[in-house]
């Protein structure tokens, strides 16, 4: 089982480097980081799991963040969200978005990053996105809300990018113009 001592910080180098493109038909070592990461954000989401495991809840998790820069991360709300999501995530892509961008209001958060970080982060309000499950099957579905803001977050991992870069260092509170606020707590 993922713990928080597995999860490597900023400042890592791995948190900075692009990761490669997982090869098909997926090895079991690959279909076991896909379903060990998400075994990690299911238990970090139920209260008794997070405090015995010392768990930071979470809603996201890429292979980076446990030192394998293979593009894999992981998504999982459950139903007490209202988003209703679980997916593992194989060699993700957006291929379409929106023009309107939305940002949380509560600014984001990640299992990488032990500071609190004050700001917006600009992305995508819509995002449409194909990626592969653990089966090798092509998953393509549309997303909005927090569901997209994870997504893009996500990603961002597999491409190198903290989402402290987004943040404008000279007004992080700056309005970010054609966007909607997510009214929700911050998420990784």
């Amino acid at each position: 089982m993922i713990r928080m001592k597995d999860i490597i910080r900023e400042g890592h180098p791995t948190l900075r480097k692009r990761s490669e493109e997982v090869k098909f038909p997926l090895s079991e070592e690959i279909r076991k980081l896909g379903g060990d990461l998400l075994e990690y954000v299911v238990n970090s989401q139920d209260d008794e799991l997070a405090e015995k495991h010392d768990l930071r809840p979470g809603v996201g998790i890429a292979a980076p963040q446990i030192n394998r820069a293979q593009r894999i991360f992981v998504l999982h709300f459950d139903d007490s969200t209202g988003e209703n999501l679980s997916m593992v995530a194989v060699n993700p892509k957006i291929v379409s978005h929106s023009v309107e961008k939305s940002y949380l209001a509560a600014g984001e958060g990640c299992l990488s990053v032990d500071r609190v970080i004050p700001g917006y982060v600009p992305r995508y309000a819509r995002v449409t996105v194909k990626a592969f499950n653990l089966d090798g099957e092509e998953i393509k579905m549309r997303l909005k809300g927090l569901p997209a803001i994870a997504f893009q977050h996500e990603l961002d991992h597999l491409n190198g990018v903290m989402f402290f870069d987004h943040i404008d260092s000279k007004n992080p509170f700056a309005e970010i113009e054609n966007a909607i606020a997510i009214e929700r707590d911050s998420a990784e």
